[in-house]
This record gives structure tokens, sequence and C-alpha cells, in this order.
């Protein structure tokens, strides 16, 4: 990966990794990703290495983001933390700085809501948004009246409370769930990196920014948005509020079962889902992956400019036929995995 730092008007330096060769983005989907409260952009580079993302990452670039202070080993922060809606908006610096025209938005928890916010500041930029447990209402009263029992000791470390909270934050019901023999090294290994490389008193900031937010307002969205969530999930029911309240025409829910965090227990439903969304806004159309039929991905899935279908032929090269085009689907995924897609 290449790493950046780009200095941004409100939310001060963030931290950059491009993964995959930008010099290559007419013909690859470029997607931004944001990450979680208590990670940082390492969560989607190994999502993004997991074996089922082989085919997507060879013709993609992933560009990571780490909110600001959360790269590994950070400083504390000298200056204040920007709320959710601030850093969305500065996303865009990062693009401009990379020379980046437009993205797909790959979010998870804190960092789906970034993401949210960036596509509704600036949808000219955003082909489409796939946001992971994304929470589209302010902090209700009770998450801000279990939040002053976290008690945060220290800048170096972070108390049990606190740790408990974020555990359940990320993973949600599955914690009471014996079904998952790796349970116990996922665990550790998240509490390891809190423990570890992720700066405490930063941590803490990007914290009470997620519990500080403000609504969502997904309901004047004009991009494709491709909510997913785990039935575990501690934000499973939230997740389902926002899908009811956003346009059908644009709105796409995918409810995982025995999972509640889906990059780590449903990496291939993850997989699976972000390629048939990318077909849907005509990028990627080539690939296919198990279960995903490579003759309707062929056959009237993607348009050209002026809205006939584009075929592969003779003349046009895998590459080309990926090169991303501005026309917009949406997708439907029923539980049992069968997509339906609607101009």
């Amino acid at each position: 990966m290449k790493k950046y730092v780009v200095s941004t008007e409100k939310s001060g330096d963030l931290h950059v990794y491009v993964q995959g060769d930008l010099s290559q983005q007419g013909k690859r989907a470029v997607f931004l990703t944001v990450h979680d409260l208590g990670c940082n952009h390492t969560s989607f580079h190994d999502f993004v290495n997991h074996p089922c993302m082989c085919e997507i990452k060879e013709r993609s670039v992933f560009i990571h983001i780490d909110v600001p202070g959360h790269e590994d080993n950070a400083p504390n922060l000298t200056t204040p933390f920007p709320t959710l809606q601030v850093l969305g908006e500065d996303l865009v610096t990062v693009l401009d700085f990379l020379h980046v025209k437009y993205v797909i938005g790959l979010g998870e928890g804190a960092g789906a809501n970034v993401l949210a916010r960036f596509g509704l500041a600036y949808p000219q930029r955003a082909l489409g948004l796939i946001l992971i447990n994304c929470t589209g209402s302010a902090a209700s009263v009770m998450d801000t009246f279990k939040s002053k029992f976290v008690n945060w000791k220290g800048e170096s470390s972070v108390s049990q409370s606190a740790e408990e909270y974020l555990i359940f934050h990320k993973f949600g019901h599955q914690l009471v769930n014996d079904s998952n023999p790796d349970k116990e090294k996922v665990m550790q290994e998240f509490q390891s990196r809190l423990r570890g490389t992720i700066n405490n008193k930063n941590l803490k900031l990007y914290v009470n920014a997620f519990l500080g937010r403000k609504d969502l307002p997904l309901k004047t969205c004009k991009t494709d948005v491709l909510l997913i969530t785990g039935l575990l999930s501690s934000y499973a029911h939230v997740v389902e509020k926002l899908h009811r309240d956003m346009d059908k025409t644009k709105a796409t829910l995918l409810k995982i079962e025995r999972a509640g965090d889906v990059l780590l227990q449903a990496p291939y439903k993850v997989a699976q889902s972000i390629l048939l969304f990318c077909k849907g806004q005509g990028l990627l159309t080539s690939l296919t992956l198990p279960g995903v039929d490579r003759q309707r991905a062929f056959s009237g899935g993607s348009f050209d400019g002026e809205g006939g279908p584009r075929r592969l032929s003779r003349g046009m090269s895998m590459e080309e036929y990926d090169k991303p085009n501005i026309r917009r689907l949406s997708i439907t995924i029923s539980n049992d995995g069968v997509s339906n897609k609607h101009n």
C-alpha cells in the first residue's frame, strides 16, 4: 500500500492508504473505506486481502481512511476531533488530492455514518454507498446513559468497561452465541489491538463524536445504497428502521444470519453482495463469483452512455468492459440470496 497524509480544512491531517494502482482508475472500481470504532484502516485492508475478495481486488483500487489520530501508534491529537458530519464532508479533499473523480463508499459502523454524510454532501462523487451496520438516527437516551458508565482511565490503556462497550458495539449479540469456534480468537485479536496500537485517548474522541451524531437524512439520498447488517449485530434493528424510512428505489437491505461482525464472520456473503451492487452501477461487470450468473452479468446488466446495453464483444477486452459508467440500477437481494435488478 502507498501511504499519504492529506491535510483537510476542518478535520486536520488524515492518513490515507491506497491499495491498488490509482493510475489505472479509469479501468477499475475505486472504493473509499472508513473504519468503525476501535479499529483503523487495517480492518478493511484485511477484508480486502481475504481470498473471497481476490478477483474484486485485482480489478479495483481501495482508498482506506484512518479517522484523525487512529493510525497505528498515533500520538495524542492536539486539535479538536471533528464531528461525523465535518469528517464526511472533508473526505472530498482526499479524492481531490488523489485526483479521483468518483468512488463507491464502503464503511462500517461509525465509518458508515461518515461515508453516508459524504454521499449526501457530494452525490456527484459517489457512485454508490455500501454501509455496514449504519445508524440513521442520533444517539438514543439509552446509548448516552450507557456511555456514562464507560470509564476511560488514562491515555494509554482501555478500561474494562470501555472495552466491553466497544466489543458489544462491534460484535453484538454473538457474544452469547457459542456456535462460532473462532469467537475467542477474534475477540482476543480485537482486544489486543485496543490495548496495543490504537491510541486510547483518540479512540475516546471518536466514540464521543459517534455518540454526539445528528440524524442522518438518507431519505433525500440521490445515491444507490446497500445496507448490510448481521442479525446478531447490536444495530440490526436500527439498520432495519433506516431501510424502512428510505426510498426503496435507492436502498437495498441485506441481512446476514448468524453474524454480528459480518466482515469477519461472513466475508464471502459480503463480497458477493459488493459484486452484485457494483454490477448494478456498471462496475466489475465481467467478474463472477460462485452464485452470480455469468450470463446475467453479460446480458443487459450494464448500459452505455446512451442507455443501450453494453455487450462483451471480440473487440472489447475484460478491462475495457469493466470501465465505470454512470447508469444507476438498484439491486434487491432477498433473504435466500437471489438478486433482482430494477431500472
